[in-house]
């Protein structure tokens, strides 16, 4: 169960490679959480993710886990649960894609669609059941700013991500009262390894940011985290802009 301020014993990270993810659970493991589940692709990466974090005091085990391959992830996330309790979900399994490539091979951007958006709807729901079987427990979900407004340079990411963020607020408003909270988090650009050789955005971030985010947002019980905060205001302003003016702006 989580602690008085909201931290929880035990996380599961779905997206066990994700920088986000480490990140939060490097935190967390600070805090207070002892069990961690890292679930993604066997690799290297992975094991050697989990090594991490046990150097830190925490019990870390790995599951298999394909967001392209929704047919296992009852079976999969399944038997997490099976092992105890769950007190925070991380959704962070995401990709970027590359807007120009995806534009002319549909099938790339298909794959984009599928991991970041349909892959989260199944992995999604099947964590939510979960988590309400319990009668508690947090899902938080990774989405972006790329997805309040469509623009040109990446609409196919900045798409899957809408669609996501749009699932996530209404599966927390089926899940009111349940005693399982919801949390979006809406970071802008972050200097990862997903982002690299791009340049920065403006109000850019960082793994570590988002991840203190998280946490302040868990002992709040918030339902919206926007990283920075500042985004909140102007993506605001930037959805109210007539789209041929949008067309021009350095965005």
């Amino acid at each position: 169960m989580k602690d008085a301020f909201g931290i929880p014993q035990s996380l599961l990270v779905l997206g066990g490679t994700s920088e986000i993810g480490l990140a939060t659970a490097r935190r967390l493991i600070a805090r207070r959480t002892r069990t961690v589940w890292l679930a993604g692709r066997p690799s290297p990466a992975l094991e050697t993710a989990a090594a991490g974090l046990r150097s830190l005091g925490a019990e870390v085990r790995t599951v298999a886990f394909d967001a392209l391959d929704p047919v296992t992830h009852e079976e999969k996330l399944g038997k997490v649960f099976a092992e105890g309790d769950i007190d925070m979900v991380l959704m962070a399994f995401g990709v970027l894609g590359d807007q120009a490539h995806d534009e002319e091979q549909p099938l790339s951007a298909v794959r984009v669609a599928q991991t970041n958006y349909t892959g989260a709807v199944s992995a999604g729901l099947v964590c939510a059941k979960a988590l309400q079987g319990q009668g508690h427990g947090s899902l938080v979900v990774l989405s972006s700013v790329a997805g309040e407004r469509a623009r040109r340079v990446n609409f196919i990411y900045g798409s899957s991500k809408a669609g996501l963020d749009a699932f996530a607020q209404g599966l927390g408003d089926a899940l009111h009262g349940t005693g399982v909270h919801v949390m979006v988090v809406r970071p802008g650009f972050v200097r990862s390894k997903m982002t690299a050789g791009l340049p920065d955005a403006p109000l850019a971030t960082t793994p570590e940011a988002v991840a203190t985010a998280i946490e302040t947002g868990l002992r709040r019980r918030s339902e919206t985290v926007w990283v920075p905060g500042a985004l909140r205001a102007v993506m605001s302003a930037l959805r109210h802009v007539p789209r041929p003016l949008f067309r021009r702006l350095p965005v």
